[in-house]
Parts: structure tokens; sequence; C-alpha cells
């Protein structure tokens, strides 16, 4: 049980940017771009991305078969955001994505390590 709730938290941490595919006023309020710009388009894209992330967390969570996979996916994006924000010198901007990934890791960790340990 504790599994799948991990696996849904990590779900969650990814719902709302994904939801700005979706609702693209989102875009603005998240990451203070303006639908004029062009990195507008990118961001809407990149929610797309998140909604891969998000489905593969969901899957994760029912299906043991696919938890090896969803690990890795779930893992680059969070990890890799996080050594890319650090690298950037912590924009204060993105500051509550970066403390929302962080928060995630411990359950990233909890269900890569069940993954890979069975």
């Amino acid at each position: 049980m504790m599994l799948k709730i991990a696996w849904l938290i990590l779900a969650a941490i990814h719902a709302l940017p994904a939801l700005a595919l979706f609702r693209p006023a989102m875009i603005g309020q998240l990451y203070r771009v303006a639908s004029d710009n062009p990195l507008f388009l990118l961001l809407h894209h990149r929610a797309a991305l998140f909604l891969v992330i998000f489905l593969l967390a969901v899957w994760a969570a029912f299906d043991p078969a696919s938890r090896r996979i969803a690990s890795v996916g779930v893992g680059v994006s969070m990890v890799s955001f996080l050594v890319l924000y650090w690298s950037a010198g912590s924009p204060p901007a993105l500051k509550t994505i970066a403390m929302t990934d962080l928060v995630g890791i411990p359950f990233l960790i909890f269900v890569t390590w069940k993954a890979f340990a069975a």
C-alpha cells in the first residue's frame, strides 16, 4: 500500500504542470511567462512531457511490471531539473518548483529501490 501511495504522490507532484497542457493560462501562473513570449510554446510542450511523467507514475502505482521504466522516467525528470536549477544559480522564480521536486526525492528513492530490489 505504501508503494502505491508513494507513486501517487509522485504523480501528484507532476499533475499541476501537466494540467497546463489543457489550461495554457496556467503557464503564466506557474512560470511567469506571458502567452506572447516565444518561450510559452516551449513551456506548453513541457506540459505535455509532464503529462507523460504523470501517466508513468499513475501506471506504476497499479502495474508492478512498469515500475522500473517509470522510476527511470520520473527520476530523469526530477533529478535533471534539480541539477539544472542548481547549475543555473538557483533562480528565485523557480524555487517553488525546485522545492516541490526536492520534497519528492525521498519518494522517488523509495519507489526506485523497490522497483530494482524485486
